[in-house]
């Protein structure tokens, strides 16, 4: 078997107002179906390691962790190298429940930004109020930044982790590098 080889290698960059690095192969499971369904639930939180999150909320613990997408659907993530064993499960526990599970991992691309100026850098691109009091805990958004799609929550206040597309991976790392230049600080949340 092949090693999994991320989106743009473990590329980074901490020149500017917060460092970006791109996380290696990460294990993600699209779990589709009724949340309110007690046998989804417990098979959710089986492969994802943690409890349900509230609505939009993400609830993480080290690479594992589940978070909410949509009204029918989670994100579940998990060591890459658990992927199939966790998926093979999932289907196993839900083969008499409506319900879709799909492996996503290599479909996308993971990136961890950390410094004091997190806030300030999600803001310039996606159109959520950042405010502390506004986007705090296990909060968790799917949104743009610029014009790709993405998801993002805040392990941390100094930390941010976003998904996107891997297809669009290089364009997400160019957005973020522009977004925290040297000298285009805002101060807004300082």
């Amino acid at each position: 078997m092949s090693e999994p080889v991320s989106a743009l290698h473990h590329a980074t960059d901490d020149s500017g107002l917060v460092a970006i690095r791109e996380v290696g192969p990460l294990g993600m499971i699209t779990l589709r179906g009724d949340l309110a369904d007690k046998t989804l639930g417990k098979a959710a939180v089986v492969a994802g390691g943690v409890n349900l999150p509230e609505q939009r909320h993400c609830n993480t613990e080290g690479e594992q962790g589940i978070a909410w997408m949509s009204p029918d659907e989670l994100l579940i993530m998990c060591p890459y190298a658990d992927v199939q064993d966790r998926l093979a499960d999932l289907r196993d526990k839900l083969a008499g429940s409506h319900a879709l599970v799909a492996n996503v991992s290599d479909a996308r691309a993971v990136f961890d930004i950390s410094g004091d100026r997190v806030r300030e850098v999600i803001a310039k691109l996606a159109p959520v109020d950042m405010h502390p009091d506004q986007f705090n805990g296990t909060m968790f958004r799917r949104t743009r930044f610029a014009q790709v799609p993405a998801a993002f929550w805040m392990p941390d206040d100094r930390s941010a982790r976003i998904v996107c597309f891997r297809s669009v991976a290089q364009y997400m790392f160019d957005l973020l590098k522009v977004a925290a230049q040297p000298g285009s600080e805002v101060r807004h949340y300082a």
